[in-house]
């Protein structure tokens, strides 16, 4: 088959881009054609992929949304495929892996009735819709329990359409034979002493991710205590305002920002703690990443893979509505009980071994290449 995705943006350090890029390659491996339509396209193209980057501009992101759309059903009618898949909420789609949250619910629980006037409103209400609306056609990949519910209150979705999958770590985020070698080798390397704690905060969209609030729990923690620890934050976003934000806490050597990076399995081998206050999040991959490499995780209950943090006893999932105070607590005490850290380590690599967490593409495949779809 001739299979189309869509997608605004790719770049290789996104979490819905990878799983874009391999599900795609999964349809690829079984024998189907892949053309993906998109607005941005950063790094390498796999071979076989046909990539069509948009020649559209606009000022706003919803009318550049609106034009990609046409751009690439002006093409579709040309060159028509059997599929038409997509990572962001748009219409005509065949298959919808949904990555985001219900738009809907957001704007009417957490804006201002005024939002709903606005262009942009409009514009993604009405791409939701055309997913989601119960005459639809589009099948639908969940990869949250936690937003399904949603959309069938404010869409009433036939429940049929939905398609749970399973998470899908990649297998090169478990903990290999030669971890402590690694570890000794990235310590060395960021100079980490041997009493140095190393927290890690990885993900594009720092304010999505609660940096802010990181920030906080490191300044607030007991003088000796934040003396000997260190956090890198990781990911494609720009640093500026929390940067600026660590100046002014005085945190000065403790904070290093670093760009995305395709080495992210050697810091989750090289700390000692990975920290993910997100303010929301659709799942959560790199909290799965942290637990198969034997990285213990403190999380905010918003994130939809949170609960599998809790199942494996593979750290702490703070309490909701959240409270800055129960984080610093809870970071003070995981960073002063290595015995803890070790348990939780321990946990999740057990879990590991037991539950499904990698075949999502797999999964996504199937219900793509399926006669429904």
């Amino acid at each position: 088959m001739q299979l189309a995705f869509v997608l605004y943006k790719y770049f290789p350090f996104g979490g819905l881009q990878r799983d874009f890029m391999r599900i795609a390659l999964e349809c690829q491996k079984r024998g189907h054609q892949i053309r993906v339509y998109t607005l941005i396209w950063e790094g390498d193209v796999p071979p076989g992929f046909e990539v069509l980057v948009a020649p559209v501009k606009a000022f706003f992101n919803h009318r550049r949304n609106e034009k990609l759309s046409a751009w690439m059903e002006a093409d579709l009618a040309r060159r028509p495929v059997d599929r038409l898949i997509g990572f962001n909420k748009m219409p005509g789609l065949d298959v919808y892996y949904a990555a985001d949250g219900c738009f809907e619910d957001k704007a009417q629980n957490l804006r201002n009735s005024l939002y709903r006037r606005w262009g942009r409103y409009r514009h993604f209400a009405e791409y939701e819709r055309a997913v989601f609306a119960k005459d639809a056609k589009t099948e639908v990949l969940m990869i949250s329990e936690v937003q399904q519910p949603l959309f069938i209150k404010h869409y009433d979705t036939p429940l049929k359409r939905f398609h749970l999958l399973p998470p899908g770590i990649a297998q090169d985020r478990r903990r290999p034979a030669d971890a402590d070698e690694i570890r000794a080798g990235f310590r060395a390397e960021f100079n980490l002493k041997d009493d140095e704690l190393l927290l890690v905060q990885i993900g594009s969209g720092f304010k999505t991710k609660g940096v802010d609030r990181s920030l906080k729990a490191l300044a607030a923690l007991p003088a000796d205590l934040k003396k000997r620890t260190r956090l890198f934050v990781i990911g494609q976003d720009d640093p500026k305002l929390f940067q600026m934000q660590s100046a002014t806490l005085g945190l000065g050597d403790n904070v290093t920002f670093l760009k995305g990076r395709s080495d992210i399995p050697r810091f989750l081998l090289g700390a000692d703690l990975l920290i993910h206050p997100a303010y929301n999040e659709n799942t959560g991959t790199v909290l799965l990443e942290a637990l198969v490499a034997g990285l213990p995780v403190l999380v905010s209950a918003v994130c939809g893979y949170a609960h599998y943090i809790a199942e494996a006893d593979a750290g702490l999932v703070l309490d909701e509505p959240f409270e800055q105070a129960q984080l610093t607590q809870y970071l003070t005490g995981m960073l002063n009980d290595a015995q803890a850290r070790a348990a939780w380590s321990r946990n999740g690599l057990a879990f590991a071994e037991k539950a499904d967490l990698y075949s999502m593409p797999q999964h996504a495949a199937d219900v793509i290449l399926a006669e429904h779809a």
